[in-house]
């Protein structure tokens, strides 16, 4: 071990004291002692498969509130403890425990994976006992079997930090002698064999010197007791000695021979106590070393936390002011409204009212008809035309509104009904949650080959959105980056991934999402820039049938990926070689070539890879290639072939029928030839994830990139006279896996 790693040990030993003599705080690490069910103190807690822990008591309700698993309380459990630091509850709440499992799950029936049963739930089929149930801690399915409760491990180690931490908190209430008559003494040490506590009279009488009992394990005054050894839930009279690096568990031997570990990858329990042990320490010494960073943090936490509270004022009283106007508005067009109504009904009543009187005036001895009958009384003839010929125009027009009644006014008001049904439907629309969180484009997963593959995700608390668009743009010019209007959008996407296509080789792509909910839409996510490969995507697969060694390379059913394997065949011959260095590489082609045009293509060299080399060939190398003897393939026989002979050196400018770069041993190597004289350091590169290779045939120019990133690593003359294939050489161990297309898969919505 080294120096740095024993002070990092020290440190950690030194912290651990520190905390059994009370230096550091149990007040500060409450959190951390509190079961996630029922929110108290852990009491006898077992650790469950993710290695999240659980009150026993509380799996046991959760499970089955008459379940009959169960393990031994030793005395001195906390229930018979007054002195708690926090005030206890006889059982964890039922319908907090099924609202908990409801909860969880509603989420997987909405995320796809639900079944007719309740998920989450499982019983069996005869008895109603529940096997499977959600971690109150990560909400993964916890399953345990036929053996219930009896799978899982006692999480000692916290209970004995429980305990300390109740004794610190009822630092007055003395641990009193399990064994003295009365008057009953103050414990001062406690014995982990006997389970019980001793004053020093009572501890020398029951432990005396050359007895097996004085050999006994004591430590200072608790209650909590727990066995010395830990013994297999499985195979009970087994003592776990094992650790599954599988299911990250202590094991027996037995679960190793032949139970349910058998094929798991174990290893030592002293070895997996060291591993866990420093790594642990120097996770602690990291975060204290980063004392200044975290409260640095936790400073800028409470700006964080100040300027919400203040920012979810102003939005409180901009919400206020936005609905006052609204109101106001309202309640302006209310008025008008009213106001309108009350003068249309005014008019209409007082027409009607003129039309009733000038028909009452139709009435005999009233109105128009009496007078007319009092103007007949007249007997002066000129005085009576005089007066008759005005009176006999109203006679006719009374007798011609009698004929055709009409009223003067409508008593309906229909123009003044309003039809608010939108008003309503954009009312309820409206989205009180706030404008949705952008999402965020996640490179890792996008790829641009033969088109593009743009991936994002959201937030995990932001809440779910109606769907998606993808805006894109061409970088080019500073004229052409200044226009916003040249962004192209996507049609809706209602997933988190989608492809484009039409974009054009060899050019700088923007790309940015945003989602939308309730007809609003969130924020831009920001942009990235992806680079789409500098040629057309050249598709081929391997071609079995020439130059491919089955005793060798395997192939995969697609012919998409090649791995080269050390068969019996190359042992044979390196037993007959005592001297020299002469190895053997196996060539394998692409099903199609090149004779003309300018074409790119992709492909992944796995990491492990011991010696590989990619290129072009072209076919009257091939030929040369696969008809030479195997065992006669020296790496002095190619100019290119990654040798620091020297003889590639005085050839580079030759152009060749064939390019290769050899990748192997997480490294890229560029020819000798191609770099300063005596720079090694520039000729190895890191291996990219993945490599690609363009192909001009009729400038009989080779380019070598990171596809990634789409940066040249190299490039070089080749010589085009014939027809040009991809080729590939491997070594030893390692394989090469080919860019899949990328497809879109499109849904269909009914």
């Amino acid at each position: 071990m080294s120096d740095s790693e024993m002070s990092e040990m020290s440190e950690f030993s030194s912290l651990v004291e520190r905390i059994e003599r009370g230096e550091v705080p149990m007040k500060s690490i409450e959190r951390e002692l509190i079961c996630p069910i029922c929110q108290e103190l852990f009491t006898h807690p077992l650790i469950l498969p993710c290695q999240h822990s659980v009150c026993h008591k509380c799996v046991r309700e959760l499970l089955l509130p008459s379940h009959d698993d169960s393990i031994s309380t030793d005395a001195g459990s906390e229930s018979s403890n007054p002195g708690s630091p926090r005030a206890r509850v006889p059982s964890p709440s039922m319908e907090r425990l099924e609202r908990l499992v409801r909860s969880a799950s509603l989420r997987r029936s909405f995320g796809g994976r639900g079944s007719i049963s309740s998920p989450g739930w499982r019983r069996s089929s005869v008895t109603p006992r529940v096997t499977t149930f959600p971690c109150p801690g990560c909400q993964h399915d916890i399953d345990l079997g036929e053996r219930g409760i009896s799978m899982l491990f006692r999480n000692f180690t916290l209970e004995s930090i429980v305990e300390r931490y109740r004794q610190a908190a009822r630092a007055a209430v003395a641990i009193m002698c399990n064994v003295c008559k009365p008057p009953v003494q103050e414990a001062t040490k406690s014995c982990m064999d006997c389970k019980a506590s001793f004053c020093n009279e009572c501890f020398k009488m029951n432990h005396p010197w050359g007895t097996p009992k004085a050999q006994h394990e004591y430590v200072g005054p608790t209650t909590n007791f727990r066995p010395k050894v830990l013994m297999c839930p499985e195979h009970e009279m087994e003592k776990v000695n094992m650790y599954c690096e599988v299911c990250r568990r202590p094991v027996c031997h037995l679960c190793k021979l032949g139970g349910s570990h058998a094929n798991h990858r174990v290893t030592s329990m002293s070895s997996a106590y060291k591993i866990l042990k420093e790594k642990l320490s120097k996770s602690i010494h990291y975060l204290i070393s980063k004392e200044d960073q975290v409260r640095t943090q936790i400073s800028e936490l409470d700006v964080l936390i100040r300027h919400t509270e203040e920012n979810g004022q102003l939005a409180e009283r901009c919400a206020n002011e936005h609905f006052e106007h609204l109101f106001e508005t309202l309640q302006e067009r209310r008025t008008e409204m009213l106001r309108s109504i009350e003068q249309s009904r005014n008019l209409r009543v007082e027409r009607l009212r003129a039309q009733v009187e000038e028909y009452q005036g139709m009435l005999e001895n009233s109105g128009l008809v009496g007078y007319a009958q009092e103007v007949l009384k007249e007997t002066d003839q000129s005085c009576f035309v005089q007066t008759a010929k005005l009176l006999h125009v109203r006679i006719q027009k009374a007798t011609e509104s009698l004929k055709t009644f009409q009223p003067a006014a409508t008593p309906s008001f229909e123009e003044f009904v309003l039809d608010t049904s939108k008003e309503e439907i954009l009312l309820k629309e409206l989205s009180f949650s706030g404008v949705p969180e952008p999402p965020v484009i996640d490179l890792s997963r996008c790829c641009v080959y033969n088109e593009g593959l743009i991936h994002w995700r959201l937030s995990e608390d932001s809440l779910p959105t109606d769907h998606h668009i993808v805006e894109f743009r061409k970088l080019g010019s500073e004229e052409e980056e200044e226009q916003e209007s040249r962004w192209s959008a996507s049609e809706r996407v209602y997933g988190c991934s989608t492809v484009l296509s039409d974009l054009s080789s060899d050019s700088r792509y923007a790309f940015r999402v945003r989602s939308c909910r309730n007809g609003v839409f969130s924020p831009y996510s920001p942009e990235v820039t992806l680079h789409t490969p500098p040629a057309p995507v050249f598709g081929f697969l391997f071609n079995e049938k020439c130059g491919f060694s089955a005793e060798r390379l395997q192939l995969s059913k697609r012919r998409d990926s090649v791995e080269s394997v050390a068969g019996m065949s190359l042992l044979l011959s390196a037993e007959r070689v005592q001297t020299g260095s002469y190895i053997c590489l196996d060539y394998i082609i692409g099903d199609t070539g090149i004779s003309h045009g300018r074409h790119y293509w992709a492909f992944r060299v796995q990491p492990d890879s011991y010696m590989i080399k990619v290129g072009v060939a072209s076919d009257s190398k091939l030929t040369e290639w696969f008809h030479n003897p195997r065992d006669t393939s020296s790496p002095r026989y190619d100019h290119d072939s990654g040798h620091d002979s020297g003889s590639e050196d005085t050839c580079f400018e030759v152009s060749l029928p064939f390019t290769l770069v050899t990748v192997g041993m997480g490294r890229l190597f560029i020819p000798k030839a191609s770099t300063a004289a005596g720079d090694h350091s520039s000729r190895v590169l890191p291996m990219p994830q993945r490599i690609g290779v363009c192909l001009d045939y009729d400038a009989g120019r080779v380019f070598f990139y990171d596809a990634d990133s789409m940066r040249c690593l190299y490039e070089r003359a080749v010589d085009c006279s014939g027809t040009m294939f991809p080729a590939f050489g491997l070594l030893g161990g390692g394989a090469v896996h080919l860019e899949e297309f990328i497809t879109a898969k499109r849904l269909s919505y009914m």
